[in-house]
């Protein structure tokens, strides 16, 4: 029975279920799955890290390199596989330490298919061989398996181990719907195998045949340098979480492969930051998961909190980033299609907002459950509370709960800051798609937000932003949501001040682990428990974004490095990307409320990356040197597939293997356009001398005029391109070049 033939060529390959160690070919449902046992420990293990430890290593976007490692019995397997061609992969294990004497521990590749067709061994060919529809699959090994066992379901063949043992005969067969190639570590410690799908058996074995005697290849750094191993975080984590939801027959990026809520679990506020990270590499992922975080739209017009296998939470949402990530997505990639995906349904969520959670139709909002669905919370404080995303926050202990108005007493400091920008970002979009009328409603209605945050939700005997009763006075507690407001705007100059002072105080925001989900004066941070004085990295995301929106760029810098070095602290030798941290030790896993390889976690090395070349409402496309060497890519830019480096106080920028863009001038380049027949971009010098500006593919002859600031540049031809002088200055300055083709 064929699979899912419609997904890209580059992934068919991949490791598609909840046992990441198992390859599928997902056109076909073909899987290869390894599994363990240990006499000593007298299980066996499917690698399923729901029940197993797993060290998740380095896993590429289009999967031409998956490396993972787990423990069983005290025995340590490591596994690596490579898709070097959408036809072929070639896997290979290592036994690194033993438990136990290695004839007993044994590992078995089990060969099956979701339609169930028999997998025959030919002995002649030393192949397990199986037709699917129309195609044969081969898989080889590069040394014979010890026995071949038939059986009729993965369960069956742990059955048959955990029953019998490793010294059994009786399940021997060279035909079964599930065909078992077994080695051991006395025999094989270290072993390899290669599958292929073609038109015939004997090509199939062939092209598996040369696929196992292929040379690996080495899969490089993608970031050195300054911020060193950043891109390859946010890479392996967004890889290992993209799965397979074959519940909905869709591609998607799971907030963690870990969790056990159901078949597919898909939260609103998580699935967009998915969709954001997976975006700096592919526009095809990015999509397939902001379609994911939108199928929660309701008829209600609000897009549901959590849609799982098990329950819909329809009567509440998230807070409504979707219309962000849907405007970065397209400052990075430039695709109308992906606005107009999204906006029928990101238009309806911010009107609902508005009509179902301002009782007082005030203008500001609180968060609430509606009464609509079944779902688990309905109706409860709880459930109320669930529209944050800050469940336990102890800015919601003096909220009280209103059955009547169905909201909680209180407006909601971060979901106001969140709404507002969701309109502004609407009315970007809306305007993008000619749609005039809505762009200068939403335009309005995020000015109404702003201007009634910076007037009821600014504490001023404290000098803060709180949320607040809709009846009476300020919350006691803070949170990070006190910064919000820079991020939608609504601060004014003298507020955004008394921010600063807040976020760099040790006795509440600062400190060497920030940013904490209470203040450090709080008691709720003592509890250390979720929301309550854990840092959270979606939290850190958005007060940074804010920092950039009102050009703070020492403090957003200051920020993205503290979050880059939170995260490398249990990244770099245990490969945890967690859900929260500490905030006073920095360590992930010290409590059980923490899962340890969630999406959001790369947002942490993704400012990061991001301080160096990036994207944002407000300053477009940046580039960024500060003199420091680095060296990273390839991402995804208007300009294409670029690769970005800085040696010796120059700064490259090259598409497709070949450099466009170079510079010495020291500072930031905002607001980049790389056009047909036009470059524009806004200079922020830091150097103290002259500068220069080199654009590669530009021949002379073509260009029509350049300016800066003002003035006519001065430029001169070069042996590839043109160079453009940058004398000093101490003020931004808007340069504009025109030519007559496209940029090389």
């Amino acid at each position: 029975m064929p699979g899912h033939v419609t997904i890209p060529l580059a992934r068919a390959w991949n490791s598609w279920s909840s046992r990441p160690a198992e390859l599928t070919f997902l056109p076909l449902g073909l899987r290869i799955t390894p599994v363990l046992y240990s006499t000593r420990a007298r299980r066996a293990s499917a690698i399923e890290p729901r029940h197993d430890p797993v060290r998740f290593g380095r896993h590429t976007i289009d999967n031409s390199l998956i490396e993972l490692e787990t423990e069983l019995g005290g025995t340590s397997i490591r596994f690596q596989a490579s898709a070097s061609d959408p036809f072929a992969v070639r896997g290979q294990w290592e036994a690194p330490q033993l438990g136990e004497w290695g004839t007993r521990f044994w590992l078995t590749l089990a060969i099956s298919s979701d339609g169930g067709e028999v997998v025959r061994y030919d002995a002649e060919k030393g192949a397990a061989i199986i037709k699917i529809d129309r195609r044969f699959a081969a898989i080889v090994t590069r040394a014979p398996a010890i026995q071949v066992t038939g059986h009729d379901s993965i369960d069956a063949l742990r059955a048959d181990f955990e029953t019998n043992g490793y010294f059994y005969t009786a399940t021997r067969s060279d035909s079964a719907p599930v065909l078992g190639l077994r080695f051991n570590m006395e025999m094989m410690r270290e072993g390899a195998y290669a599958a292929a799908v073609a038109d015939s058996e004997d090509l199939a074995v062939l092209n598996a045949r040369a696929c196992l005697e292929a040379a690996s290849r080495p899969a490089p750094s993608l970031h050195d340098g300054q911020f060193a191993g950043a891109l390859d975080a946010v890479r392996d984590v967004v890889g290992w979480n993209t799965i397979w939801d074959k519940v909905n027959h869709r591609p998607y990026t799971a907030v963690t492969r870990i969790w056990n809520l159901g078949e597919f679990a898909v939260w609103y506020n998580d699935q967009t930051f998915a969709a954001l990270l997976a975006g700096v590499f592919d526009t095809d992922i990015a999509r397939e998961n902001m379609a994911a975080a939108l199928a929660g739209a309701t008829p209600q017009g609000n897009i549901a909190c959590i849609v799982t296998s098990n329950d819909a939470w329809v009567d509440r949402s998230q807070p409504p980033h979707g219309s962000l990530v849907a405007w970065l997505l397209y400052l990075r990639n430039g695709e109308r299609s992906m606005i107009e995906a999204s906006y029928e349904a990101l238009a309806r969520n911010q009107r609902w907002w508005r009509s179902h959670r301002d009782p007082d139709d005030f203008g500001l909002i609180s968060c609430g459950t509606s009464d609509v669905g079944e779902g688990l919370y309905k109706g409860t404080i709880f459930g109320a509370r669930n529209e944050t995303g800050m469940d336990n926050s102890a800015t919601h202990d003096e909220a009280v709960y209103d059955p009547v108005t169905r909201t909680l007493s209180t407006y909601d400091l971060g979901l106001n800051c969140a709404l507002a920008l969701d309109a502004e970002m609407l009315s970007h979009m809306a305007a993008l798609l000619g749609r005039a009328e809505e762009a200068d409603e939403f335009a309005a209605l995020a000015d109404r937000s702003r201007r009634l945050i910076r007037e009821h939700l600014w504490d001023a005997d404290r000098g803060i932003f709180a949320n607040r009763q809709r009846k009476g006075g300020f919350v006691r507690s803070l949170s990070p949501t006190s910064f919000y407001p820079l991020m939608c705007g609504a601060a004014n100059a003298e507020q955004a001040s008394h921010l600063l002072a807040y976020l760099a105080d040790p006795a509440t925001f600062g400190g060497a682990f920030v940013l904490p989900n209470a203040t450090r004066n709080d008691p709720a941070f003592a509890e250390n428990v979720y929301w309550r004085g854990r840092i959270w990295p979606n939290v850190n995301f958005m007060v940074w974004l804010g920092l950039k929106r009102y050009r703070f760029d020492a403090e957003a810098s200051h920020l993205a490095k503290q979050s880059y070095d939170l995260f490398m602290q249990s990244w770099r030798d245990r490969r945890i990307a967690a859900e929260n941290y500490n905030a006073t030790t920095g360590e992930a896993m010290d409590q059980g409320d923490t899962d340890p390889f969630y999406i959001w976690a790369a947002l942490l090395p993704l400012m990061a990356v991001e301080e160096l070349c990036g994207f944002d409402p407000w300053n477009g496309w940046s580039l960024c040197n500060n003199g420091a060497d680095a060296n990273f890519g390839p991402l995804l830019s208007p300009a294409g597939r670029i690769h970005v480096s800085s040696e010796n106080g120059v700064l490259t920028v090259t598409r497709d293997g070949v450099p466009f863009l170079s510079t010495n001038n020291l500072g930031r380049f905002t607001h980049l356009v790389v056009g047909d027949g036009y470059i524009s971009c806004r200079i922020e010098s830091a150097s103290q001398s002259a500068a220069e500006l080199h654009l590669a593919g530009i021949d002379a002859g073509e260009v029509v005029a350049v300016k800066l600031g003002e003035m006519d540049a001065q430029w001169r031809a070069a042996d590839i391109g043109i160079v453009v002088a940058l004398p000093t200055a101490d003020k931004t300055r808007e340069f504009h070049l025109w030519h007559r083709r496209q940029v090389k």
